[in-house]
């Protein structure tokens, strides 16, 4: 049982790491895949866009099939197919079949993100569960790090293909081990092992409601994306009316169908939502944050790549010793009380870099990254355990799913918000409409603290959530 908990973990561990990789040593490879492939600045922007529009997509409903046939079945598909597109992409001919398999990953990447979730919520009973996700969480801001590093000495030396064969080799590797571990039991009988409905059909996965979420929640990145870019055109205007047209039907079809896709047990729970709005707000001010900062140490500042990535290494230093540190802190003080406070550090840290100006040394930089860092990771690993914890164990996969939905569209809200703040003033000079951004990008991390006052205290010994009979099929 202990081995198989530690192979889950280690499976959990290095597929979001890999995901991770992936991102960032990405965005140091697109200006030489560009030259050598001949292609335009928006076909390279689609290779990252392309990809966020399918994972965004697919989380929950990915989510929803790792509840019904298994997690480690749709990890291992994920990672093996993830591994299959990177490998594509290295050997691709031109910018065409680049983008079309980025969004095969983003595809493969939906499968197994929520999977990393599932997989440790039915291994690890609840008490242990925070302990687990903070190790995730670590891997998550080490490979952060390494990547930028590790991708550019790659890129320097062997060219943009190697950075593909780099998250390749290990994804191969964790998908053939998690076809290998046995799938662990240490929930309740009365909850691991809760019937389903016989033949788990298509009718009882909601595709309607599946399709309907899908749309609302890629037009909505495809706008965040796009309108920096390009401003209200008319085709951004359009994706915005139709994510609110699916959204306001995706409500009304999960109002009224038996098996809706999002069980109404997590809506309900005020420790979930509290868990994601708090895991969205603190996303958007982190990610929004590096996106200004970036330009203000190589535009402002004056340095190459490779020292700003230096500057920005206390982030994720701190991130790397701040989340198992969130997991001890947890258990002490209760997740309200440890997310409230890695909130305010967080808040602390965007207002510390309002001001900052062309002056500033890597000292009171370094430590303005090192709070964002030390915050941002306390409030993903504890209000990440909220969320997953608070699921019932076959809801595990929807409750990864709507975490890792969380996850991807607060980052591009949160460039979205930066970007528009920094473009408002045509004539203002860059630091003081930085300074504004920060403070603007500060409110947003403290109303994710707020949110977090919904998550729970300091409790009396973790129950496992009840499961409510399962539906008959008709």
């Amino acid at each position: 049982m202990i081995r198989q908990r530690h192979l889950t973990l280690a499976c959990s561990v290095v597929g979001a790491a890999v995901v991770a990789l992936d991102g960032t040593v990405l965005t140091l490879a697109q200006p030489a895949l560009q030259h050598d492939l001949g292609a335009s600045f928006a076909q390279v922007q689609w290779t990252s866009t392309g990809y966020l529009v399918a994972v965004a997509s697919l989380l929950v409903f990915a989510g929803r099939l790792g509840d019904r046939y298994g997690h480690r079945r749709l990890f291992a598909l994920g990672t093996l197919g993830f591994a299959a597109a990177s490998a594509g992409i290295a050997l691709a001919p031109g910018i065409g079949w680049v983008i079309g398999l980025r969004v095969l990953q983003g595809v493969c990447g939906a499968l197994l993100q929520p999977a990393t979730l599932g997989m440790l919520r039915a291994a690890f009973p609840p008490d242990r569960l925070a302990m687990p996700i903070a190790l995730r969480t670590s891997a998550i801001g080490l490979a952060a790090a390494a990547g930028p590093l590790i991708g550019g000495a790659l890129v320097t030396g062997y060219g943009w293909r190697s950075v593909f064969v780099l998250t390749a080799i290990p994804a191969v590797v964790i998908g053939v081990l998690a076809l290998a571990v046995p799938a662990p039991a240490v929930a309740p009988a009365s909850v691991q092992s809760a019937p389903r409905p016989r033949g788990a059909t298509l009718a009882s996965l909601d595709l309607p409601g599946a399709v309907l979420l899908a749309v609302t929640l890629g037009c909505l990145v495809q706008v965040l994306v796009a309108a920096p870019e390009s401003g209200w055109t008319t085709m951004t205007t359009l994706a915005l009316g139709a994510a609110v047209a699916a959204g306001a039907a995706f409500a009304r079809h999960e109002r009224r169908t038996a098996r809706p896709l999002v069980p109404p047990v997590l809506l309900r729970s005020r420790p979930v939502v509290a868990g994601l709005v708090t895991l969205l707000a603190a996303s958007a001010a982190l990610f929004g944050s590096l996106f200004v900062a970036t330009y203000f140490l190589q535009d402002v500042r004056g340095l190459d790549p490779l020292s700003s990535a230096l500057w920005v290494l206390p982030l994720a230093v701190m991130m790397v010793v701040g989340a198992p540190a969130a997991a001890l802190l947890q258990r002490r003080f209760g997740a309200r009380r440890t997310t409230v406070g890695g909130g305010a550090l967080l808040a602390l840290g965007v207002l510390l870099l309002s001001r900052l100006d062309a002056s500033a040394t890597a000292l009171p930089t370094g430590t303005c990254f090192a709070l964002l860092g030390a915050g941002f990771g306390t409030v993903m690993a504890t209000a990440t355990a909220v969320v997953v914890h608070r699921a019932p164990v076959a809801e595990a996969g929807v409750a990864g799913g709507l975490q890792q939905t969380a996850m991807n569209v607060g980052p591009a809200l949160g460039v979205a918000t930066a970007t528009l703040l920094m473009t408002l003033d045509a004539n203002a000079h860059f630091v003081p409409a930085m300074q504004t951004t920060f403070l603007a990008l500060a409110a947003v991390a403290t109303l994710g603290a707020a949110a977090a006052l919904g998550l729970p205290g300091r409790a009396a010994p973790a129950k496992e959530p009840e499961v409510a009979p399962p539906v008959p099929q008709s």
